[in-house]
């Protein structure tokens, strides 16, 4: 579980500043919302480097398989990469409105997206990764940065 559980750390990190962002947007504090929202993006997407760098090729090298999940998680991370740009965009117009209707739809691209990963690609990177490799990996994206 250790790669499981690193990750899923992560996403509980990453929604934890969305919803600071979201919060400081209801509030009309545009400020706070564009500070919180810029390190959500930034914890995210550093994320995604660290999957697609790191965890994605070696699951693909383990599994000889690069049609499987990790394609499908890439997809979904250019939605979210695409839905960080028109919230910012929104944020940067201070449209409220926009902003919360593009933030309804990110909880909801992220919550499928993640309960995908941690179901089951970071449960077979667990399960079919030797052991030192997981450690390796982990190290690896421990030192990922955006």
């Amino acid at each position: 579980m250790i790669i499981t559980s690193y990750m899923r750390a992560e996403h509980r990190g990453c929604d934890d500043v969305f919803v600071e962002a979201e919060k400081a947007v209801i509030d009309g504090d545009f400020t706070e919302g564009i500070a919180k929202f810029e390190a959500f993006a930034d914890e995210t997407l550093t994320h995604f480097k660290k999957e697609e760098e790191t965890l994605f090729p070696t699951f693909e090298k383990i599994t000889g398989n690069t049609e499987g999940p990790t394609r499908v998680m890439r997809f979904e991370h250019e939605q979210v990469r695409g839905l960080i740009g028109k919230m910012a965009e929104a944020l940067s117009n201070q449209d409220k409105d926009a902003y919360l209707s593009l933030a309804e739809s990110m909880m909801i691209l992220l919550q499928q997206h993640n309960m995908k990963e941690e179901q089951m690609l970071y449960a077979m990177c667990d399960r079919m990764m030797p052991a030192e490799v997981k450690e390796e990996t982990l190290e690896s994206m421990k030192a990922t940065t955006l």
